[in-house]
């Protein structure tokens, strides 16, 4: 995925979905705090519906992807921060770090009526700049992530409709307490990827 050009976008050019309870912005970055119990689930498992996650969205079109990139500076049980795809208040897409049992874990969120949820730990990217992409081409979402200058990991191939209105953008949410501040360090748009497995030389 090299040679990709990009365009930063402006933290004003996007609308909230669920304002959170304070947005700071600091030059590049942007601080985001959480409301205590926000979320977004649906059903699975837990046998609640939750529709409060603080996401920051603009449109992407059929071909195209964004990147979101934090820090993983937080530690506090299921404080989360990412990207999020919305399509509808049933069909939408989460991914990021979040914490779970302790643990820093990348996964997604894919929703189409019901929830799933994919993690795997990466407790070597605590305290360091981690970014999501999602990049949207044909019938498919393709979410990748990586910590610092790495390679980027596959974290999830996601079916998404051709023909539909796609928002997407950074988002945090706080499910168990008060006062975690998200801090998004760069939002851009870019090419989409061009294939999913990388030319082997």
């Amino acid at each position: 995925m090299t040679d990709i050009k990009e365009n930063r976008i402006s933290w004003d050019r996007g609308t909230w979905r669920n304002p959170p309870v304070r947005v700071v912005s600091d030059g590049p970055h942007l601080q985001v705090t959480a409301a205590e119990e926000s979320d977004a689930w649906r059903h699975t498992s837990y046998k609640f519906v939750h529709d409060s996650a603080h996401a920051l969205l603009a449109p992407l079109g059929a071909e195209g992807a964004v990147e979101v990139s934090f820090l993983l500076d937080y530690a506090e049980q299921f404080d989360q921060a990412g990207i999020y795809l919305h399509v509808s208040e049933s069909v939408w897409i989460k991914a990021g770090v979040e914490i779970s049992d302790g643990t820093p874990q990348v996964g997604a969120v894919v929703t189409r009526e019901v929830s799933d949820w994919s993690v795997a730990p990466v407790p070597e990217w605590k305290d360091r700049e981690i970014t999501v992409r999602l990049s949207r081409s044909g019938n498919a979402a393709t979410i990748r992530a990586r910590a610092g200058d790495e390679p980027f990991r596959l974290i999830r191939v996601a079916p998404l409709s051709e023909t539909a209105s796609v928002e997407a953008g950074p988002f945090c949410a706080s499910p168990t307490r008060a006062g975690f501040t998200a801090t998004f360090t760069r939002w851009v748009e870019t090419d989409a990827d061009v294939s999913l497995h990388p030319e082997q030389g």
